[in-house]
């Protein structure tokens, strides 16, 4: 078995046996190095060459200085480098078949001063070509590309990394015939960010598993104490946590309550204007958006907890059917997925569903993976219910990974206002059918409650 399938089969061992009570499950910095560059190769050398040929893009150009990185290159750098190093010009060449028809498969070359990782070979004699840009059109020029991918990008900032000063001076040593064939490589680039391949979605189930169960953790007695502990106090709880076990986020977390009080949150802006700091008391109903980072790949998911009233043993039943209108709102909108259909469509439809059930339902949900809020396509923005001109123009292409992201406002009689049940649970689309990564909250959780993940 090759040493680096050996590495994952471990790694899955190791991670299945995975609780918060056990930190060292998550691995060393040395072992994540190589699961992040067994992966790297993987993707470079699998999903790459589809990826370009499916867009009929003969050769790709990325160029990035030293803390200015375009999005997709940082996707593409091994473990051991944390940021482009200088001026780092990555080149992919499409070499097509042989005169006997053998796939030559795609050429990998870094313009820069390194080898960048063991992956990317340097082609770069900087004692036979000291500027840069005459190596890199001098590469240009001996493959003769038909079409050569630059990353720009209206609708995708992801895909739209070429800074302004590096366009212009690759122009200036690329030879006038070459420049009439330099098109945008946007679609390559947000094919590259979306799509999830198996080995990644070997470990995103543990990814999220882990989320899960440091949003259970938080939400629990442990950390909450009715009428002493902070919905602030909680957010920073999650972030220790999040660095405690050697995580990453990519987002601040944020911890809000509702309640039976005088505050009308009917409407979405005046929901974005709730309060950042409160006391959480018994009868609270909690609700956190959190995420982490881990092996390049993102979380993000939003919860809701009950905090139980003296002689309380369960969450009211106003609030239980409350929440089941959430799942079925989630339902609604993943029974849309569809290979083809747009974001906008996908939307569309499904509000038109919620309408119909009488669910009044917002719906914001968007791809994730290498990112938190992905390149792909859009299905709703909070304040764009008709659609989302550009990125929710995209299709819906086979190997996706989204953030189910969305809410559903719900009259609770007996504190004579309306509550929102915000959900957010992350999944896969395998071009047929779509699956949570790890499951989706379908009971409010209770405080105090005994947690059954520690053992």
């Amino acid at each position: 078995m090759h040493r680096s399938l050996q590495f994952l089969l471990l790694f899955f061992v190791l991670s299945s046996t995975l609780s918060i009570a056990q930190p060292s499950a998550v691995l060393t910095e040395r072992e994540r190095a190589r699961v992040v560059d067994d992966i790297l190769d993987d993707r470079f050398t699998n999903l790459l060459p589809q990826l370009m040929r499916r867009e009929g893009i003969d050769m790709w150009v990325i160029i990035s200085r030293e803390y200015n990185e375009d999005p997709v290159l940082r996707t593409m750098l091994p473990s051991t480098w944390l940021s482009a190093r200088r001026r780092t010009i990555i080149v992919f060449f499409d070499q097509g078949k042989d005169a006997k028809g053998n796939d030559k498969g795609v050429e990998k070359l870094a313009i820069a001063r390194y080898d960048v990782g063991n992956l990317l070979k340097g082609a770069w004699d900087i004692d036979v070509r000291p500027n840069q840009w005459e190596a890199l059109s001098k590469i240009i020029e001996e493959r003769k590309p038909k079409k050569i991918g630059l990353n720009s990008s209206t609708n995708y900032g992801h895909a739209d990394g070429l800074s302004f000063t590096e366009h212009e001076e690759f122009l200036k040593k690329l030879p006038a015939d070459y420049q009439k064939r330099i098109v945008s490589a946007e679609k390559i680039a947000v094919g590259w960010l979306e799509t999830r391949t198996e080995k990644e979605m070997a470990i995103y189930p543990l990814i999220c598993r882990l989320s899960h169960q440091i949003i259970q953790e938080g939400f629990s007695e442990q950390v909450i104490q009715p009428g002493v502990t902070t919905t602030d106090d909680v957010v920073w709880w999650f972030r220790q946590r999040i660095t405690n076990l050697g995580l990453d986020t990519w987002f601040h977390p944020t911890v809000d309550v509702q309640r039976a009080d005088e505050q009308d949150f009917n409407h979405l802006r005046t929901f974005s204007k709730r309060p950042d700091k409160q006391v959480i008391m018994p009868g609270d109903l909690l609700h956190v958006d959190f995420g982490i980072t881990y092996l390049r790949l993102n979380t993000d998911q939003q919860q809701h907890a009950y905090v139980l009233k003296p002689g309380e043993t369960d969450v009211p039943e106003s609030l239980k059917a409350a929440f089941k209108q959430g799942n079925r709102l989630q339902d609604i909108l993943t029974e849309q997925f569809k290979a083809g259909k747009t974001g906008n469509q996908m939307l569309l439809a499904a509000l038109e569903q919620s309408q119909k059930e009488g669910i009044k339902g917002t719906i914001y949900s968007h791809p994730i993976g290498v990112h938190g809020h992905a390149a792909g396509p859009t299905i709703g923005l909070w304040d764009q219910q008709k659609g989302v001109p550009g990125a929710g123009d995209y299709p819906l292409l086979a190997n996706t990974a989204y953030s189910i992201e969305l809410n559903a406002a719900v009259e609770i009689p007996e504190w004579k206002k309306v509550v929102r049940i915000m959900l957010e649970e992350d999944g896969f689309f395998d071009g047929n059918t779509f699956r949570y990564i790890d499951g989706r909250q379908t009971e409010i959780y209770t405080i105090p409650r005994k947690l059954g993940y520690v053992k």
